[in-house]
């Protein structure tokens, strides 16, 4: 077994790296973008934005341009956070030097298409990834039950922290950043409920945290870069908490998704499998909750439905690699992390 390895904690006055590696800002929300940047440096950290964060579009350069940044982001940072996600993260996978990242032992922190480098980084080389907030993110108010990135990121190895279900969460369609609510009062209206998928009241689970949005990271699964059944091996004998979520595919695509992933072994070392929600759309043949229960329903783990990850906020920080605990109680959940080797 190879121990799993952590970036060096994040401490005030350490500089945020910004580039955008999938998509960058369009210009009617590069005010959004100052904000997030002047949030994070009120908190005392040097935000550094890339030139290729304030060019709108599918993607903002050619994969070898943004495969460049990338590289040069993580030469002098505390943490490398890129803007939001997008659609092409997966361009620059076959262009990265993923040891030489891995040796600036550098937080990189992200989500949805940024899922796609998060993944292979810990899975290729053994380093813990943070996944759950990019920058875009940064003005809103997390739960009080969840931690914020930057606190995570600034923990020593071997910490442990607790975070719990969120009590409520985001089901209003987005609107103009001028009339966005950041206070949590107002963003998150509506009730959570995480869910067994078997019905059973209560259940545990522990294991390394791996996974990422549904849609990216599916794409990786039977190469080197997601090979989830390896890093288990190499870095799990507690086995693997698997967790996804689905940006906004429909129920027959997110079966075949989730297929893919068990035809590639991604559950065969598995403790136990953690399921966001998502605002994506049932159909009258199919539901997302069925689904999952066709693709996963008859593996004999515990699988969590709604949980507090993805594309309906809050997302909840969550360490790729770190040990977790994972307890659900009638609905409520608690989930402890531990900075372990």
């Amino acid at each position: 077994m190879v121990d799993v390895l952590y970036p060096k904690p994040l401490r005030a006055g350490d500089r945020i790296e910004v580039p955008a590696p999938s998509m960058g800002v369009p210009g009617p929300l590069l005010g959004r973008l100052a904000d997030a940047a002047a949030s994070l440096q009120r908190s005392g950290f040097d935000v550094a934005l890339h030139d290729h964060t304030r060019i709108g579009g599918l993607t903002p350069a050619p994969a070898t341009e943004r495969a460049q940044a990338l590289h040069a982001a993580f030469s002098d940072a505390g943490a490398v956070l890129p803007p939001w996600g997008g659609e092409l993260a997966i361009e620059l996978v076959e262009q990265i030097d993923w040891e030489a990242i891995a040796r600036s032992r550098t937080w990189f922190v992200g989500w949805s298409d940024i899922s796609t480098l998060l993944m292979p980084l810990t899975v290729l080389t053994g380093l813990a990834t943070l996944h759950g907030a990019n920058l875009m993110d940064e003005p809103w108010e997390l739960p009080t039950q969840f931690s914020r990135w930057t606190e995570v990121a600034g923990r020593d190895e071997g910490a442990s922290f607790e975070q719990q279900s969120a009590p409520f969460r985001r089901s209003r369609p987005w609107v103009d950043w001028k009339d966005e609510p950041l206070d949590r009062a107002s963003a998150y209206e509506a009730p959570t409920h995480w869910r067994p998928l078997d019905g059973r009241p209560r259940l545990t689970m522990r294991g390394r945290l791996i996974g990422g949005c549904l849609e990216t990271v599916s794409l990786l699964a039977g190469t080197r870069y997601g090979d989830v059944p390896g890093f288990a091996r190499r870095h799990a004998p507690e086995g693997v908490i698997v967790y996804l979520e689905v940006s906004g595919s429909a129920p027959v695509t997110v079966l075949r998704m989730l297929w893919s992933l068990r035809l590639a072994g991604w559950f065969d070392h598995a403790s136990g499998i953690l399921i966001g929600r998502t605002s994506a759309p049932d159909t009258p043949e199919l539901t997302q909750e069925q689904a999952v229960q066709r693709a996963l329903g008859d593996l004999g783990l515990p699988v969590v439905l709604d949980f507090d990850t993805g594309h309906q906020p809050p997302q909840m920080p969550l360490v790729n690699g770190a040990l977790a605990e994972v307890t659900l109680n009638d609905g409520q959940c608690v989930i402890v992390q531990s900075l372990v080797p």
